[in-house]
């Protein structure tokens, strides 16, 4: 069984092992794509393989949808040509459900794949013809929130963004550069209408699209480069908008425990690659079963119907709103709570954590506890429901291979949100106070813990990727386990930072908290796991 146009012949070989096949004429389907394309994607990354691909799957089975999508990426080449293309743009989903079984999909939705590259004169040209088309209504993005930012860590432009906005759309090297130069090709045959739509995982993500693009359209406009009248196109919300969206699913990286299922059904061909740029990709994707997507309704080419596939269109308020519960209250706390102390405890899965029953009060205790009662409710989805569905089902999955280490990646960058925006909202409301807090100044206390790169054994670990860990690592660096440490005049240039903390945990009324829990866990071997105890007992 190989995944292909030629292995798929024979459906019955997969769908005798459990396999859920396109239940659609696919060329028809490709063929009315490539001739009239409504839904173009950036990023041909796993969340959008196991979530918008399969939607747009299901309602092609259904025939609520008779063309299907195309693929762009621009960051990494070598996705399309050593996966995408060589399975003729087919994938696998292996849906992990909680209750221990494995749904099968095979998905053939994608039916063109083309990279994001200025330099490859045919796909490039082929994006161009795309964007002039009238029939499409919306270019959606999963590519990392880093990918709309055009300047560095110290707020200087990057190199190619200022080449690019110097030497106009005819060959740009930056991602955004490239997508405004597609913008362009539209703009040129008719300032023809379409949605730009974020579906990356930050706040706002529609306004950082539209800033970045805008940008290079008004820098284009100013020296020339560009027929006049390009930056009032892109900043018109009638002919291009940029609305916000809250998604949510969790796409670990293609686990070997997944391909082992798949290889013992007989599917051939499913080695990951680590390509040049080290993206771990395969021709599979291992995702859970929950999953959210909620869109501003703002199309100005048409909406393309949907709704049928559990997406949620609403307006820019409710999105926002959806995004603030999930991210600040219901589900990303959370996983920063485990993710700190999975690291610290040696825990290998996220799962595994919510075994041990001091953890699992600790998450209790930071979602309903404290965060509830400051929860912003969107109305569309009830955030009670929500954070039971992530402590119930979701996080406590055994079969979803989701780490701690992956989740602490940024973890400085993510407080101020994840934590930081409850602290506030105590602070603004007489009838609650910061003193009664548990969790969250726990939770500090762990992450400033984790910092000293030394987990509850003694044994020193490898922190993840975080751009602020030269910087506050030296403020723990020589601390050492079962010594007396003066914790307060440690720990106050950190505890003051507005920035990593969303407030001065001073002025909060929050340090000397987090100081005492930090001073509990400095104690010696095992003083994490103690202190959870005592805590939660």
């Amino acid at each position: 069984m190989r995944l292909s146009e030629a292995g798929l012949k024979d459906k019955t070989a997969w769908t005798s092992r459990g396999y859920r096949v396109p239940n659609f004429d696919r060329q028809a389907v490709t063929d009315a794509t490539k001739e009239n394309p409504f839904w173009i994607h950036f990023g041909a990354g796993n969340i959008f393989r196991a979530f918008q691909a399969n939607a747009v799957q299901k309602l092609l089975d259904r025939g609520v949808l008779d063309r299907g999508l195309i693929v762009a990426e621009g960051y990494d080449y070598e996705i399309i040509e050593k996966v995408n293309r060589p399975h003729d743009d087919y994938s696998l989903l292996a849906t992990l459900k909680a209750d221990g079984s494995v749904e099968k999909t095979v998905i053939g939705s994608i039916v063109e794949s083309l990279v994001l590259d200025s330099e490859n004169k045919r796909d490039f040209a082929r994006l161009k013809e795309i964007f002039q088309k009238d029939s499409l209504q919306m270019a959606t993005f999963t590519v990392t929130e880093k990918a709309y930012s055009l300047e560095d860590g110290c707020g200087k432009t990057l190199p190619a963004v200022s080449a690019d906005m110097k030497n106009g759309p005819g060959k740009p090297q930056s991602y955004i550069g490239k997508v405004a130069s597609l913008l362009y090709a539209r703009f040129l045959v008719g300032e023809k209408p379409i949605a730009m739509v974020s579906m990356d995982n930050c706040s706002h993500n529609g306004d950082r699209l539209r800033n970045a693009v805008s940008a290079f359209a008004e820098a284009w406009e100013e020296n020339g480069a560009v027929r006049p009248g390009f930056f009032a196109y892109v900043t018109d919300p009638d002919k291009v908008s940029f609305p916000w969206t809250m998604i949510d699913k969790i796409t670990p990286r293609p686990d070997a425990s997944v391909k082992e299922i798949l290889e013992k059904d007989g599917v051939e061909g499913l080695t990951p690659v680590v390509t040049g740029k080290h993206t771990y990709v395969a021709p599979f994707v291992n995702a859970e079963e929950c999953e959210y997507l909620v869109i501003e309704d703002s199309f100005p080419n048409g909406q393309p119907g949907l709704e049928p596939c559990g997406f949620i269109f609403t307006d820019r308020q409710t999105v926002d709103r959806a995004e603030k519960m999930k991210v600040c209250t219901c589900l990303n706390p959370l996983h920063t709570t485990l993710a700190v102390f999975g690291c610290l405890l040696g825990c290998g899965l996220i799962s595994e954590e919510m075994q041990n029953p001091f953890l699992k009060k600790l998450v209790a205790t930071v979602g309903y506890r404290e965060g509830l009662p400051v929860v912003t409710d969107p109305g569309i989805i009830n955030p009670k429901e929500f954070i039971d569905t992530a402590v119930n089902v979701r996080i406590p999955n055994p079969f979803m291979p989701d780490t701690p280490q992956r989740i602490a990646t940024d973890t400085s960058q993510k407080l101020s949100v994840r934590l930081g925006e409850t602290l506030k909202a105590y602070l603004r409301t007489d009838s609650l106070n910061v003193s009664d807090l548990v969790g969250i100044p726990l939770v500090f206390a762990g992450w400033l813990r984790y910092l000293m790169a030394v987990d509850d054994c003694g044994c020193a670990f490898t922190p993840s990727p975080d751009p602020l860990l030269d910087s506050l690592q030296p403020y723990v660096a020589d601390i050492r386990l079962g010594e007396d440490v003066d914790v307060d005049a440690r720990l106050r240039p950190i505890l003051e930072n507005e920035t990593v903390f969303g407030v001065n945990l001073y002025e909060a009324g929050l340090a000397d908290a987090v100081c005492r829990y930090f001073g509990e866990m400095i104690a010696g071997a095992g003083a994490v796991l103690k202190t959870l105890e005592e805590t939660f007992s």
